[in-house]
């Protein structure tokens, strides 16, 4: 009878590897940050670090050639251009989630402020009642688009084409022949688009809340996942990465404020950002989106309500586009007929997909429209403090929305090849 011989266990160099790479994850913070990092890159979920890079680099060239660029003041002002568009982006987010589009967000805004104008000036309204009046036209606006798309299969591009031109031409009607409407300097809407600035000591203290925010979270989220067993961050990255962003935030609020400080207008769009990034990431609204921007057939046999999130993502867009419309109305101190005209609209559009918003759909986040709107709003302050004409501003910022349309399509193609899309 023979004796089974007993097999020794080859070493697996890869297992040792990976197990060394799982003790570095966890026993060291800045070394689980690398990993992490490394992770994301190497399967194409680059998020929003290409335009954090474009950013900077677009700033650095900028300061080189005009150091008046990085001036304080310099940068208030850009803020305060930022925050008007960046309303509109918002709401292009939420239709870029479902993988459709808004191509009439700029005749939106424009009819928007002559709303304004012509119920707050001409007829003596309220304005805060011209307001809402405003935002409640916005809103119907958005549904009559879902509907179209829901009911009738109406393709969303063809249906907001149609919208764009059907709101420019009331918005012509509804100003009439003078084409222009003046706003009250001495309103607090117009000085609110146009010199108010937060206290220095709440700028302050509004910098460090996204830092708290950020260990909250990842106290409560180490908490859900030790409870089950799973892995989790370490408290050190944790801390390490709240720390970096504080200290970043605070540099930023103490430098605006050498010059005239931080716009209100802009703490308001910044709120915004963070309100719909919240409901896109932590509701079942925002992980409907998602499922649906992923694949709309799968969300529907889950039992997802895909006309009701159309419906909201639609009005949510145009809604967004008339605060815009509101807000730049405030800005200019006047409604009038090229009020959401010129490259408004796709200004809204391409800083959403410059943040990292997907054209495809299923992929992005409120901050890319914050991110993408500093970046086109860099871009134009940087050739106008330069002398050079308009013509090579559109033609720059068509080069950064195409090099953003690659990086995404590239990135998606990563994330298939790794399972991940």
């Amino acid at each position: 009878m023979t004796t089974p011989v007993k097999k020794t266990p080859v070493p697996n160099p890869r297992a040792a590897l990976d197990r060394s790479d799982e003790r570095l994850r966890h026993n060291e913070g800045l070394t689980a940050i690398l990993y992490t990092f490394i992770d994301r890159i190497k399967s194409g979920d680059l998020g929003m670090i290409p335009v954090v890079l474009g950013l900077i680099l677009i700033s650095a060239a900028f300061s080189l050639l005009n150091p008046v660029y990085l001036a304080p003041n310099n940068l208030v002002n850009m803020l305060f251009d930022c925050a008007t568009v960046g309303f509109i982006s918002l709401g292009i987010v939420c239709v870029l989630m479902l993988g459709e589009i808004d191509l009439s967000v700029g005749s939106m805004s424009g009819l928007a402020s002559a709303i304004i104008g012509v119920l707050w000036v001409n007829h003596g309204w309220p304005v805060a009642g011209a307001i809402v009046a405003a935002l409640i036209t916005g809103a119907l606006v958005g549904l009559v688009y879902a509907q179209l798309y829901t009911r009738l299969g109406m393709p969303s591009f063809v249906a907001t084409l149609a919208g764009l031109l059907a709101l420019l031409g009331m918005q012509l009607y509804i100003l009439g022949p003078s084409g222009s409407i003046n706003l009250p300097y001495i309103s607090p809407l117009v000085r609110f688009g146009q010199v108010m600035v937060m206290p220095d000591a709440l700028a302050y203290l509004a910098a460090l809340i996204p830092g708290v925010v950020m260990i909250a979270q990842g106290l409560k989220t180490r908490a859900r996942r030790e409870q089950v067993n799973l892995s989790s961050e370490p408290m050190s990255a944790l801390l390490i990465r709240a720390i970096v962003l504080t200290a970043i935030f605070e540099f930023a609020v103490f430098y605006l404020n050498l010059g005239r400080g931080v716009p209100w207008i802009f703490g308001l769009f910044v709120v915004f950002a963070a309100l719909l990034n919240y409901a896109l990431k932590r509701t079942k609204w925002g992980r409907s989106m998602f499922a649906i921007g992923g694949n709309r057939e799968a969300a529907r046999r889950s039992g997802i309500n895909v006309r009701a999130i159309y419906i909201s993502a639609f009005m949510l867009c145009t809604t967004f586009a008339t605060a815009g419309g509101i807000l730049a109305a405030a800005r200019l101190a006047s409604a009038s007929q090229q009020a959401g005209t010129g490259d408004v609209n796709l200004n809204a559009i391409a800083a959403a997909v410059i943040g990292g918003t997907s054209l495809f759909g299923g992929r992005g986040s409120a901050w890319s429209a914050l991110l993408g709107i500093i970046v086109i709003q860099s871009i134009s302050n940087g050739l106008t403090l330069l002398n050079l004409p308009s013509s090579l501003r559109y033609m720059i910022t068509g080069g950064v929305l195409a090099i953003a349309v690659i990086v995404d399509s590239l990135a998606r193609r990563t994330r298939v090849s790794h399972g991940r899309a």
